[in-house]
């Protein structure tokens, strides 16, 4: 629908103007919703499976680097006795994460849960758990949101067009769109039913699905008023979900940057030898997201044992570390008023700014001047900065050189920084 950008309690909202031919045939989102969503910021991804016990990729590897016939029977082998939800949700927490988003089924069709519409699930492993029962009860108990991610691709199921996960339009003689999407919606109203409510439905490769998914959006608005759901259902959704990279600066319509933390972008374990990418980079991605008034869904996949990997855990807790102390220019922020740069990026709320110093060659940076006065500025950890205006332009001086991980400068402004507009930052650095 066509939205109108207005100002209420410090945040920039959407508001529905008069309906036109385009307007969505689905219920809206909750707007509310949206905005807590929002306010979160930083959640974490989750991939795993039996796929795990390869070391490739899930969905993907299916009829590549595994045999259809032998990644189908990978299940039966999958027996992840040290998996510990309580144990991942504390990783998630001490990484200062608010919400985490499980991959309940992939591509490859195999359901992390007690699902009643196929036997294709962990219940018929050795290990004979609900993973996702667990985790969304460990979520509950810690204060974390929790959603879930479900393909509407499922190569698995032979009422759906693609027997593999293939680019190419490889099809099935026969299928059914019918019965697969009865089977869908089946699967959705378990995952709301019996273990919401759910933050989000995170939908991915609506190949062959269409304006099928207008239902599918549908029904998770009248299970649950206030989900959200993304934009691969076939047929639009609440938010964006630009993957592996960051969004561009958007303040009119909510997006999601989803991520890795492994060093050779991995979704599911990528073996011992898959490594981590460095903590500063993984910051530098959060403050980039922030800075763009996007959220970021950073990746984990966890071993075949059911243990998040020690490498990646301990990665995460530094970013945990570093937002201990910078965290109130992370959550409930939104984007700008400088849009970002590699430089730099900046966020806001009520009226303080928050400009994050990614990279300098100097000790000063330089800004378009701020059509409001600048009360105090401070580096977020403690110390004062010198703020100035000259030239034509607005000047911070740093107190120190910049060290590996960002450093957030905090500006009191003599009014609102909601209402400023977002501007181009140019060359800063001087």
């Amino acid at each position: 629908m066509i939205c109108a950008l207005m100002f209420s309690n410090g945040l920039i909202r959407a508001e529905a103007t008069k309906p036109t031919a385009t307007t969505p045939s689905w219920p809206a989102a909750d707007s509310a919703a949206i905005a807590h969503w929002q306010s979160l910021r930083f959640g974490m991804f989750i991939h795993w499976g039996p796929v795990s016990l390869t070391g490739h990729e899930i969905g993907w590897s299916r009829g590549k680097q595994t045999p259809v016939e032998v990644y189908d029977n990978l299940y039966k082998q999958f027996n992840p006795t040290n998996f510990n939800a309580d144990e991942w949700v504390s990783i998630a927490k001490a990484a200062g994460i608010k919400y985490i988003v499980l991959t309940t089924k992939h591509h490859d069709g195999f359901c992390l849960w007690d699902t009643k519409l196929t036997d294709y699930n962990l219940m018929q492993s050795p290990l004979h758990r609900d993973a996702v029962k667990e985790l969304a009860a460990a979520c509950k108990k810690q204060g974390i949101a929790f959603g879930t991610y479900y393909s509407v691709m499922d190569n698995y199921n032979t009422n759906f067009p693609s027997p593999v996960a293939s680019h190419k339009e490889v099809q099935r003689d026969h299928y059914d769109l019918d019965a697969y999407e009865k089977y869908l919606q089946g699967q959705i109203t378990e995952l709301i039913q019996n273990y919401g409510p759910l933050l989000t439905i995170w939908n991915d490769v609506p190949r062959a699905y269409g304006k099928r998914g207008a239902d599918t959006i549908k029904l998770v608005r009248q299970l649950q008023p206030d989900i959200l759901i993304n934009n691969r259902t076939g047929d639009g959704g609440d938010y964006d979900t630009p993957e592996q990279k960051i969004g561009k600066f958007q303040m009119d319509r909510p997006w999601e940057s989803c991520m890795t933390v492994s060093a050779h972008n991995h979704w599911a374990w990528g073996g011992a030898d898959d490594g981590v990418k460095p903590v500063a980079k993984c910051v530098e991605m959060l403050i980039q997201c922030a800075g763009g008034d996007g959220n970021m869904l950073l990746n984990v996949g966890p071993r075949p044992d059911g243990v998040i990997d020690p490498a990646q855990a301990d990665l995460l807790k530094q970013v945990g570390a570093w937002l201990a102390q910078n965290g109130e220019a992370i959550y409930g922020t939104r984007g700008g008023p400088w849009k970002p740069t590699k430089s730099i990026a900046s966020t806001r709320k009520a009226n303080v700014v928050f400009v994050h110093v990614l990279q300098t060659t100097g000790n000063t940076i330089e800004l378009p001047v701020l059509p409001r006065k600048i009360k105090s500025a401070s580096v977020l950890g403690g110390g004062e900065i010198k703020a100035e205006v000259a030239d034509g332009k607005f000047i911070l001086h740093l107190p120190k050189p910049l060290g590996e991980l960002p450093l957030v400068i905090k500006l009191e402004l003599d009014g609102s920084a909601m209402e400023l507009p977002a501007m181009a930052a140019d060359s800063v650095l001087k």
